[in-house]
């Protein structure tokens, strides 16, 4: 039988689908990376028509349970509060609600969760997964923990329909590792226009009057390394350190031992419009994450227009290029710190050399990007072209519209 594929696809684009989002603590976004893309991506979805399905973990403390935000519409579930079970049960209590409440697409966030993927493929849902960073290499994870990470990185190119990747190094990761392709789907930069500094003036601080860290308390994004080389240095102005994270006390407390009484711990900043001024108005963001691919903080760090000095990987460079400063260990700190504070000059030309590398990393184009993948993940299912787990993913690879990939 002759089937008209362009015709197929003329009528598909006007079509809405619903697209389930799994697998991390949901929106509004206040804790990471996956979060941050949901939110994003997930509003603009709903904004063009396709009914979208968030899956938010839910506390027995808290009352504030919302059905709707920003479009998207809310499922919230309970989890297992211990750092090994959290993410893994939750997602096993969404994908149950999933089978239930038929939707067209599956967005799964986190190869953790990639043994709940045989479930969502045997009731005839294309999925794609979402790929986190090198996450077996963070110490926060024994020997156990480190054999499950690197078995869920097989498992997901073994069960999903697509992998997608927010970073060229992540891409290059699956591809050398498993010969698996994935689409490369980069986080976007929110581009700030003057958002003023009435609010760090209420904390105390001046514009390009200190050094800034924004991170989640781990070892692998150094922050105890940046606080260390700060401590060791001649520095004048401030070091504002924002962030905390569950299940770290012990690396909490490790942070603050390093510090003197220059270095000022704000803990968790939620309001945004707070942490905008924050980065828009450091002398040096200090940004120390070395395994989980693209970061939004360092994102935003960029769009704000901040001078940069990230931690050596490849990740970082990928970003910000000649834009940034470079360090891998406390002694390379010392120098930067020094560096930052004897020239404002350099560092507001490279906070403008930033704010340019930034408006390559566009939300709209993001989201146009998942849309396009959601409908070529919905149209092999339909078909039942989709090849299962023997041959690996069955559409990654093919390449999305160039308007839709941040390069």
């Amino acid at each position: 039988m002759f089937i008209d594929r362009d015709a197929e696809l003329v009528e598909e684009q006007g079509t809405s689908l619903s697209i389930a989002l799994i697998g991390t603590r949901g929106v509004p976004a206040k804790y990471g990376g996956f979060e941050t893309c949901i939110e994003e991506v997930g509003k603009r979805l709903a904004a063009l028509g396709h009914d979208v399905t968030v899956y938010c973990r839910s506390s027995a403390a808290s009352d504030d349970k919302p059905e709707h935000y920003l479009g998207m519409r809310l499922v919230h579930l309970p989890a297992v509060r211990r750092r090994s079970l959290e993410t893994l049960s939750h997602t096993g209590l969404s994908v149950n609600h999933l089978l239930w409440h038929r939707t067209d697409v599956a967005i799964v966030f986190n190869a953790a969760n990639a043994p709940w993927l045989p479930l969502i493929r045997a009731a005839g849902i294309p999925v794609a997964t979402h790929v986190d960073g090198l996450e077996w290499k963070r110490a926060k994870w024994g020997k156990t923990g480190k054999r499950y990470y690197r078995a869920v990185e097989a498992l997901s190119v073994k069960w999903s329909d697509a992998l997608i990747a927010d970073a060229r190094g992540i891409q290059d990761y699956y591809r050398e590792r498993f010969g698996a392709p994935t689409e490369y789907l980069a986080y976007g930069a929110p581009l700030l226009q003057s958002p003023g500094h009435d609010r760090i003036r209420e904390l105390g601080l001046e514009p390009g009057g200190y050094h800034l860290v924004v991170a989640r308390f781990e070892p692998e994004n150094h922050v105890h390394v940046i606080v260390d080389g700060y401590r060791r240095s001649d520095a004048h102005l401030p070091l504002v350190v924002v962030g905390t994270a569950p299940y770290a006390d012990a690396y909490i407390e490790k942070v603050h031992a390093l510090a003197d009484d220059r270095v000022r711990f704000l803990g968790g900043v939620w309001d945004q419009d707070t942490l905008d001024q924050l980065y828009a108005n450091a002398r040096v963001y200090w940004h120390g994450h070395s395994v989980g691919g693209t970061n939004p903080s360092l994102l935003r760090a960029i769009g704000a227009g901040a001078a940069t000095n990230a931690f050596d990987v490849p990740f970082n460079s990928e970003v910000l290029g000649d834009a940034g400063r470079y360090f891998a260990d406390s002694d390379d700190v010392v120098d930067l710190v020094h560096v930052a504070e004897a020239d404002p000059t350099d560092c507001q030309q490279r906070g403008r050399l930033a704010r340019s590398a930034a408006e390559r990393y566009d939300w709209d184009a993001v989201a146009e990007g998942y849309e396009a993948l959601c409908r070529k993940l919905h149209r092999a299912g339909r078909r039942g072209s989709s090849t299962r787990a023997q041959a690996g993913p069955s559409v990654v690879g093919t390449p999305v519209p160039s308007s839709a990939v941040a390069r």
